[in-house]
């Protein structure tokens, strides 16, 4: 895979980007810049050599969301950013063409355009017609069958960026972990998670399942979850895996009652419940302290973690269990890999991302990945 250290020659050239910009974005500000620091090694990159760099990325799954706001806020981290409303076509090109050397135009939602989710081959000629040459630095989105992800490279010299080499160096590294090893999947859905919890039971000494996920499983198992969320997965599937002896999964919840869930004073009304113990009327809203407990304690045996995915329903209060699981991870002398928007956000806002040894830009993507071994967005590079 050619990475932009094998450009040959940047000066005045227009470099296309794939940059990761799709950041969160509340009263018409960036309510986090974590994402845009992260696209910062590559135009750095670029810049000092002279490129025309221009700015390509996705936000939000409207369609209609403008990337205005985060050109202001990269605009704050890197000097010579400036903002141009439309993707393709004539004025697009134009203003590319009016860009100076060393500068960086960042241009409007890939998916205002309907070509951008179909992989279009007109949008992809449209985006190809803006530049000379295509880096891909988007890990996020690179498990996208999408036209900046697959379609332009069919068209463009093509190369990696920074960042998405340093995905691929330590999630591949992650795929052969030293041991003892402790592997962590949680979230939702099975039908997503299947895969890549397959191959991390062939891989790591422990994968635990844990948040709305570890439902599928207890229930496989038997086990009264109450009215929590499942997937009715396909129990076949689950109990393959459940005769796994690498496979730990919670052992005690913190519960409530299901007609509760809207109440103002929703964690006062908590109880923790043995596996077994949770009623029909109830629902799981995180892991109890045991569950925390035994974690904890594989965490501090291990030495290499991986983590995708948070434990317990954020929207109506339920951290502690991720939260102390973070402390665990922090504090051990593990060499700690984490993914996933939402397991992110939450170590960052402990304060905790830099006792992390790495942070993948990825949630989806990192699964894939780690599943496969590769995405489409990488395949086509090389």
């Amino acid at each position: 895979m050619r990475t932009v250290r094998d450009i040959r020659i940047c000066e005045n050239i227009p470099i296309l980007v794939r940059a990761a910009l799709n950041a969160p974005i509340k009263n018409g500000r960036v309510a986090n810049d974590y994402r845009l620091r992260r696209t910062l090694p590559t135009i750095r990159f670029l810049v000092e050599r002279g490129a025309r760099v221009v700015l390509i990325s996705h936000i939000g799954e409207q369609g209609t969301e403008t990337l205005e706001p985060v050109a202001q806020a990269l605009g704050r981290l890197i000097p010579g950013v400036s903002f141009f409303g439309e993707t393709v076509g004539e004025r697009a090109r134009a203003a590319v063409r009016n860009l100076p050397s060393g500068k960086i135009l960042v241009l409007e939602n890939l998916r205002r355009d309907k070509g951008e989710q179909t992989n279009s081959r007109a949008f992809a000629r449209e985006l190809a017609a803006l530049a000379d040459v295509f880096v891909e630095d988007s890990f996020d989105t690179c498990h996208r069958a999408h036209a900046s992800i697959i379609g332009v490279p069919e068209l463009l010299p093509s190369y990696a960026g920074l960042t998405l080499e340093e995905e691929v160096r330590e999630l591949s590294s992650a795929m052969a972990p030293k041991r003892p090893s402790l592997a962590v999947i949680g979230g939702a859905k099975f039908s997503t998670k299947e895969a890549v919890i397959t191959q991390l039971l062939a891989t790591y000494t422990h994968v635990f399942v844990g948040g709305a996920l570890a439902n599928d499983f207890l229930k496989a198992k038997g086990e009264e979850v109450g009215k929590s969320l499942v997937s009715f997965a396909e129990k076949d599937s689950i109990k393959e895996l459940l005769n796994n002896p690498k496979l730990v999964l919670p052992i005690d919840s913190l519960v409530i009652p299901f007609s509760a869930q809207k109440s103002p004073n929703v964690r006062t009304q908590a109880r923790i419940a043995k596996v077994g113990q949770v009623q029909p009327d109830e629902v799981i809203l995180d892991h109890g302290p045991a569950t925390v407990a035994l974690l904890s304690d594989l965490a501090e045996k291990a030495r290499a973690i991986l983590w995708n995915g948070p434990f317990g329903n954020y929207e109506i209060g339920f951290v502690d269990a991720t939260n102390e699981f973070a402390q665990a991870v922090a504090t051990s002398h593990a060499h700690s890999v984490i993914g996933g928007g939402d397991t992110v956000a939450a170590i960052e806002s402990l304060g905790l991302l830099p006792h992390f040894s790495f942070v993948s830009t990825g949630g989806g993507a990192m699964l894939d990945f780690l599943a496969k071994g590769t995405l489409p967005g990488i395949e086509a590079l090389q």
